[in-house]
């Protein structure tokens, strides 16, 4: 229809990665819409090792399922003392239905004692944009990725309620240890420096130049 604005999915059922999204790419003809508005049902195993492999298969499972170009996140964190860790398991490191509470306890009680530099940590985003009606080089769906980091260290408590995830435990290095958590920031504040935010800022000259 004439006139009508390009849809882009975004492929989560997450609220609060959609919201963010929305406020952090820079795309002015979009449509964002979800998984859940077009009615798609089912969600892909994630089985990637890495948050670029996850990423890249839910756009594919996006696009292959409504044919709409699909934007895809896999982020979390990783702390060097636990060798990378949680990574790909941020959301379930505490278990399968763990909460964001569960986790961050379980991450201080790892960290317990550690001093201010052995705390060292960053949060990762990786956004993956699959495109439905080309093909890529090795016979699927070709696929444009960017990451995006913010790094700091795992404070000795958590504090503050903003944010989600492990913001309540996680200082920027703007920060001294023992300052201001995520969870302390304002969403304006933390939508400057945050690991989603680089990456959008990579990922928005991609999408206007495919029209969006």
């Amino acid at each position: 229809m004439a006139g009508s604005r390009p849809r882009l999915l975004v492929a989560t059922r997450s609220v609060h990665k959609l919201a963010e999204l929305r406020q952090l790419l820079s795309v002015d003809r979009a449509e964002l819409v979800t998984l859940d508005d077009l009615g798609v049902a089912g969600d892909v195993d994630e089985t990637g090792a890495t948050f670029e492999s996850n990423s890249r298969l839910k756009a594919r499972f996006g696009a292959r399922a409504t044919g709409l170009p699909t934007l895809a996140d896999d982020s979390g964190l990783e702390v060097e003392a636990l060798g990378g860790g949680p990574g790909v398991r941020t959301r379930r490191y505490a278990g399968e239905n763990a909460t964001d509470e569960d986790n961050n306890t379980k991450l201080l009680v790892e960290l317990a004692g550690l001093p201010p530099e052995r705390r060292a940590a960053r949060y990762v985003c990786v956004l993956a944009l699959a495109l439905p009606d080309g093909e890529g080089p090795r016979g699927g769906l070709p696929v444009r990725v960017v990451r995006g980091t913010c790094r700091g260290r795992i404070a000795t408590e958590a504090r503050g309620n903003g944010g989600f995830g492990y913001d309540p435990v996680f200082e920027p290095w703007s920060e001294p240890p023992g300052g201001l958590t995520l969870g302390l920031w304002t969403p304006e504040e933390k939508n400057r420096i945050s690991h989603r935010a680089a990456a959008a800022r990579r990922m928005t000259p991609i999408l206007r130049e495919l029209g969006f």
